[in-house]
């Protein structure tokens, strides 16, 4: 299930990263790159962080496949897709549930307190965005006042809650990602956002 997931959200955000530069009008190369990036930035610097050298995707070119057949996708299907104003928003959302749980699993793998687990996950799940929308000039969703980075705090919260509770792990990475996805699903349905903080 977790090696599932993995590839899942890899090639979501692949998708996700390639539709956002096709959006600004990137040539294939440039749509590969914030494809790429948008998928491997967090974990890069997870692992980087962690001591974790050479990087997950380095050691394993599953992920290179599963961002090259994102890549494909969102270049094949990318009329259909653009038709749907929320495929990018999907793709998103999918990969920021995914990879929380990611970056919780590799702090949990290697003894760390659930705290800094937490903020792994969040690493995870969100640098990689960051990434992509500076590379596309865009202020980063995480940095406005949009949900985001905190839907990944509750996740990861929610996640050593059920773990307490001994729950199977299959069942805990489906409602820890569930519970990520819905409420961003949710957050912006209902346009849920956090203070703005002005200078007066």
């Amino acid at each position: 299930m977790f090696q599932l997931l993995d590839i899942l959200g890899t090639m979501a955000f692949a998708i996700s990263g390639s539709l956002t530069a096709m959006n600004k009008k990137m040539d294939p190369f440039g749509v590969f790159v914030i494809a790429f990036v948008t998928s491997v930035g967090g974990g890069t610097l997870r692992d980087v962080l962690i001591g974790r050298t050479p990087v997950g995707w380095m050691k394993d070119l599953t992920y290179v496949y599963m961002i090259i057949a994102g890549f494909v996708i969102a270049l094949l299907f990318r009329k259909k897709l653009d038709k749907l104003r929320v495929s990018l928003f999907l793709f998103d959302t999918i990969g920021l549930g995914v990879f929380t749980l990611i970056g919780l699993e590799k702090g949990i793998a290697i003894g760390l307190h659930p705290v800094i687990c937490i903020a792994l996950g969040t690493m995870t799940a969100c640098f990689g965005g960051v990434l992509r929308d500076i590379l596309c000039t865009e202020i980063p969703v995480i940095f406005r006042k949009e949900i985001y980075a905190t839907i990944c705090i509750i996740g990861g919260c929610v996640f050593f809650l059920l773990r307490k509770w001994n729950v199977p792990q299959d069942v805990l990475y489906l409602v820890t990602s569930g519970i990520i996805i819905g409420i961003r699903l949710l957050a912006v349905n209902y346009k849920w956002s956090m203070p703005v903080l002005e200078r007066k």
